[in-house]
């Protein structure tokens, strides 16, 4: 792991831009884009679309280490180029901005109230690309609809899980059981959250550390034990479906969590855009992510 990277994550002001829409969620963020559909035909035109809109995200003057810490990547975007590098190698020596990779394969059914990972069976061998791609981290998501605890309890047990085997092979793991802004339960499965979180992090070895990404909490600096956890790197959260004006709003009233906003930090970009309007726009809200992550 990248010493500089790591002390960078740790004490450093921004934010994390998530980056890392799938296969399921790029036709959607395509749209919002301005690309509808009848544009592109099957997967491959439809990834090309969507690197060509990351990449003029990422080369945009408003995207740098002055208000970003690091970006989270789709696996795809972690093999192409960036003006003719690597797409880790561009963020990190280009723009200073840390590299992560998205490496969950999508969500299970729903059961107990939550959504576990699909199992990850190639996790080894696309660490060991992570490592060669010098990515510093990697990022993976599960869902929770319902304060159920035995649902939350196995959603923790399994992040935690590939967060050691993801540890093990040098990489900083985040940790995303998103609860859902819907629930009428929301405030009570952050309760029930929170606990697991600070169980699991008990038993970790001492030499492995995490960062999660969590969703906004519903009470105000919630999570400031996590915050302040020995073992806990960094503390993000999503948007989750808020407005950026929304999650914004929220998240200035936690002190110590930044962002790691996806729709929110592209909201209002589209491909009809000159250069211009496009990197202002970027920078208005690069911008006012990062004020609110740095309270």
């Amino acid at each position: 792991m990248n010493a500089k990277q790591l002390e960078r994550m740790k004490h450093g002001l921004g934010f994390i831009a998530a980056l890392d829409q799938s296969g399921g969620s790029t036709p959607k963020a395509l749209k919002l884009y301005g690309i509808q559909p009848d544009a592109y035909e099957g997967d491959t035109e439809m990834f090309n679309l969507v690197h060509q809109m990351r990449t003029r995200i990422m080369t945009s003057p408003a995207f740098s280490s002055k208000h970003i810490l690091g970006a989270i990547l789709f696996e795809q975007t972690m093999d192409r180029l960036v003006n003719g590098q690597l797409t880790a190698d561009y963020l990190w020596e280009v723009k200073g901005v840390i590299p992560f990779l998205k490496v969950d394969k999508g969500l299970a059914p729903l059961e107990n109230g939550v959504q576990l990972m699909k199992p990850i069976s190639n996790l080894d061998d696309l660490l060991h690309r992570a490592n060669q791609r010098r990515i510093f981290g990697t990022k993976m998501r599960s869902f929770i609809q319902e304060a159920n605890h035995d649902g939350i309890r196995a959603v923790v047990a399994q992040q935690f899980e590939y967060a050691i085997q993801i540890a093990q092979a040098g990489l900083m793991p985040i940790i995303e059981p998103e609860v859902d802004i819907k629930s009428p339960d929301k405030a009570a499965a952050e309760v029930l959250l929170k606990q697991e979180l600070l169980a699991n992090l008990e038993k970790l070895p001492d030499s492995i550390q995490v960062m999660f990404k969590l969703t906004i909490p519903s009470l105000d600096n919630f999570y400031a034990d996590l915050v302040k956890h020995p073992k806990v790197v960094r503390m993000v959260v999503l948007s989750g479906g808020y407005s950026r004006e929304e999650a914004n709003h929220h998240l200035a009233r936690n002190h110590g969590l930044i962002a790691s906003f996806s729709r929110a930090l592209t909201e209002g970009l589209t491909a009809q855009q000159s250069d211009e309007q496009f990197n202002q726009v970027l920078l208005d809200a690069v911008t006012s992510i990062y004020e609110a992550s740095i309270t």
